[in-house]
């Protein structure tokens, strides 16, 4: 597939209006049959004798000749001040700069524009000059960190307009000492086309692989004279969480506006993440030989608890931000101190959370481990052929819990690169290119895992024979029964599982 998103510049067009009641009247083109009086910068305003307020700033998307698609999902975009120094114009400390914005669509080149949202926005300014402040140095420009300036969940229209206005009003200290703006860039980011067809593809090929093997999973456990264990709940849950995210409501984003699909994403991936480290602990917990507590929920509400809690906190600051956005598209929380302060803790408190989480798991994969290998000096007592088979069943368990490992580490990773990815264009200073190939094969990683799982732990049908059970081991008939798969025991889905309850029955 081609990668995820593309970058694509603009560079905004100074309008003149000199119409009053602004916003209300006509949008103001930067090109076209019905383009709007331009002017080449600010002196020739100056000259002119127009007013700040009477500037609009016009960014029409895409360029000139193209169109915008559904295909693409989502708009981001970010905006860049070209500030220059002069003496008797300074950017203030910690200036704010308020901008009057409007946006509006169209799907034709001679229909009339449609608004979509207007907002007065405020954004900090973080600029630093290189040079001294002396006349010399008149007309250089500052180094401004990029602002986070607009996002919208769904592209359904072919063209889109921005007009931006900086208001001045000196009495209320609105729009002074933010320096001699030149010009406004945007940069607009989008889904590439070719990317979301590829995600598409996968996701309407593996719902349906998913949902067949969950039928024939909980048809298994269902044709067992014992009730399901708690392992084999919390499989088959992992596995609804999976068709859940695999499910291709998108398809649906083609046709209509829906504006909070980026949302419904996220709280779908949200519940799948919840899901899959609960099942981890519960996984591990339930192949410990030293833990009694078996079997029950409730014995894994210290471990299960934090991850609750933490998927309900990010569901929160998802809300303050993409849940305002589906209002107001030009909402940031990374706009106010507090803001940032908040979703920078938040990321940081979830990457902190989680690589611990990976250590503890890599702990109780261990202990696991060395229990397994404990049991396995009661091989050499056996049989030829029955020690051979619990040998096989040895080594698939530990080659599984591997698997888990290792799936667990490109989870953890993943999670962390797209929360950077996510933030780097409203951090200013990290870039990180992230191909599709990593995104592909982390989601097919997961539904390989999710379908490995149910194929592998689904109960076993076989009905050893009596002449099997006392032959081989000089044991009696009941430990026997506990190393067998018979469709009327009691103890759980898999060998291991069994061979570990009666350690800690022991």
């Amino acid at each position: 597939a081609p990668s995820p998103t593309t970058a694509v510049p603009y560079m905004s067009v100074k309008c003149i209006d000199v119409r009053k009641n602004h916003h209300k009247t006509k949008w103001l083109m930067p090109w076209g049959p019905n383009h709007c009086e331009k002017l080449k910068d600010f002196d020739e305003a100056v000259s002119r004798q127009i007013e700040a307020n009477d500037i609009v700033f016009a960014v029409h998307i895409p360029l000139p000749s193209k169109e915008m698609s559904p295909w693409f999902q989502f708009m981001l975009f970010i905006m860049q001040l070209d500030i220059a120094f002069k003496m008797d114009n300074d950017l203030k400390e910690n200036a704010e700069i308020t901008l009057d914005v409007s946006l509006a669509y169209r799907d034709d080149m001679f229909d009339d524009w449609e608004e979509i949202a207007h907002a007065v926005e405020i954004r900090k300014l973080k600029c630093t000059f290189g040079s001294p402040k002396t006349l010399e140095s008149e007309g250089r420009h500052y180094d401004c960190d990029f602002l986070p300036f607009m996002e919208i969940g769904s592209v359904a229209h072919k063209y889109y307009l921005i007009n931006i206005r900086l208001p001045v009003n000196e009495r209320k200290g609105i729009n002074v000492g933010i320096g001699e703006i030149k010009d406004i860039r945007l940069v607009g980011i989008h889904q590439n086309g070719g990317f979301t067809k590829v995600w598409f593809a996968m996701k309407t090929f593996l719902t349906p692989s998913i949902l067949i093997i969950m039928v024939w999973y909980w048809r298994r456990i269902t044709l067992m004279t014992r009730a399901p264990v708690l392992l084999e709940k919390v499989i088959f849950a992992l596995g609804i969480s999976m068709t859940f995210i695999n499910i291709p409501v998108e398809w649906f984003s083609i046709g209509f506006d829906w504006t909070w699909m980026l949302l419904f994403g996220d709280i779908r991936q949200g519940i799948f993440y919840a899901m899959l480290l609960s099942f981890w602990i519960i996984f591990c917990g339930e192949h410990m030989m030293d833990q009694n507590e078996r079997n029950r929920l409730s014995g894994y509400w210290k471990q299960v608890g934090p991850i609750a809690v933490g998927s309900f906190c990010l569901f929160i600051f998802d809300m303050c931000e993409r849940g305002v956005q589906l209002k107001n598209p030009f909402y940031s929380i990374w706009t106010t101190e507090v803001g940032t302060e908040l979703a920078m803790a938040f990321i940081i408190v979830a990457g902190i959370c989680l690589c611990l989480y990976f250590l503890f798991l890599c702990f109780m994969v261990f202990q696991v481990f060395r229990n397994i290998s404990g049991k396995q000096s009661s091989l050499p007592a056996m049989s030829k052929a029955r020690r051979l088979h619990y040998e096989g069943l040895i080594f698939r368990f530990k080659f599984l819990m591997l698997i888990t490992l290792a799936c667990a580490a490109m989870t953890v990773i993943f999670f962390i690169v797209s929360q950077v990815t996510e933030g780097h264009w409203k951090w200013g200073d990290i870039t990180i290119q992230v191909n599709s190939a990593f995104f592909t094969g982390i989601y097919g990683m997961w539904n390989l895992y999710v379908f490995a799982l149910m194929f592998l732990y689904a109960p076993s049908h076989k009905n050893y024979g009596e002449d099997q059970s006392n032959g081989d081991l000089g044991v009696n008939s009941g430990e026997e029964l506990q190393l067998t798969t018979t469709i009327t025991h009691v103890d759980g889905p898999t060998e291991v599982y069994k061979l570990a309850r009666k350690e800690a029955q022991e």
